[in-house]
């Protein structure tokens, strides 16, 4: 592998080192997420092994984007914690393309995950259900449905609206933000690129600064690898503030099969240090609730556990504590 075209033991330049290709300037497309990196010209010809290193690099450099984001995704889930406290608020993510995609593949998780009420759930994905496996022409230009998609969704004060354009330039989800902001929501955009308009659209907006592809502008690579990553930690560490987690377990887990219920058994037995027929006894008894089996073990009764739960907002910590 040649060294002086790649090396594999660091990341690339920086974006801001990094240069256009000779045909952009003034009055030419000025987003770095489509811009030519001269190190990767003639890339076809490398070997496969460079090519390969080559990609993993640019991941890195997708993933080293988030990290000069953190403070600002700090931000937003504290503000997408207070906002979704409430019983009725909705988490709802916006996108075209590649974004969209990975938006809704964020989404699904948090229902098995974290135990994530499906109906707090809402996505505005340019082409619909059909366009997740299909490219719909002209569907990100469709600003129009975007604004009605939103008044049929009947985003409000309540809601946190996540949106995602690698370029911050997309008609569609550049409207569906702003509408969604005049509805009272708070609004919540990652973009790519510095000074991209999406940014500017939501009250908080994360930029993810992954620079040039090493494909100039597919952002399906190092730009996806830098939503992916920033959409992860925010939903996770928003789960945690809204009382999801305990000890490092995801205790609003949905045992939906053998394993996960066998993975539920082991997280009743570690936290109460029971075995594991009072584990099953006490998780059937509530039905697949962790944080109820763990009550339970602890010898409360099911109606009085609910209820003190309930009091501290699903925090099972707190719970535990106020009982001993």
């Amino acid at each position: 592998m040649s060294s002086d075209r790649f090396d594999n033991n660091s990341n690339q330049a920086s974006p801001a080192a990094q240069t256009p290709d000779a045909g952009a300037g003034p009055g030419k497309d000025n987003r770095e997420t489509e811009f030519r990196s001269p190190r990767f010209q003639g890339l076809e010809t490398w070997g496969t092994g460079e090519v390969l290193a080559a990609l993993l690099a640019g991941q890195h450099q997708g993933l080293h984007a988030v990290w000069g984001a953190l403070q600002t995704l700090e931000q937003a889930v504290a503000m997408a914690v207070q906002r979704l406290s409430s019983d009725d608020g909705r988490i709802i993510y916006v996108g075209a393309g590649t974004s969209g995609r990975l938006a809704v593949l964020d989404g699904i998780e948090l229902t098995p995950t974290f135990g994530w009420p499906p109906e707090r759930l809402a996505y505005l994905f340019a082409g619909g259900e059909k366009g997740l496996i299909h490219s719909i022409e002209g569907a990100e230009d469709d600003a129009g449905l975007a604004r009605d998609l939103v008044e049929r969704t009947n985003i409000g004060p309540a809601d946190v609206v996540l949106a995602l354009a690698a370029s911050g330039t997309t008609p569609y989800t550049r409207a569906a933000v702003t509408a969604a902001r005049e509805k009272g929501a708070l609004t919540i955009s990652f973009a790519n690129n510095p000074g991209s308009p999406l940014l500017d659209d939501a009250q908080i907006g994360v930029l993810l600064r992954s620079g040039p592809e090493v494909l100039a502008g597919s952002t399906r690579l190092g730009a996806g690898t830098a939503q992916k990553v920033a959409l992860n930690l925010f939903s996770t560490a928003l789960m945690v503030g809204l009382n999801k987690v305990h000890a490092g377990y995801m205790v609003d887990m949905v045992a939906s099969n053998e394993k996960l219920k066998n993975r539920a058994a082991a997280m009743v037995m570690e936290l109460t240090r029971c075995d594991a027929g009072q584990a099953h006894a006490a998780l059937e008894q509530a039905d697949y609730g962790i944080k109820l089996a763990v009550l339970l073990v602890g010898g409360m009764e099911k109606p009085a556990a609910e209820d003190l739960l309930e009091r501290h907002n699903g925090n099972l910590g707190a719970a535990i504590n106020s009982n001993s």
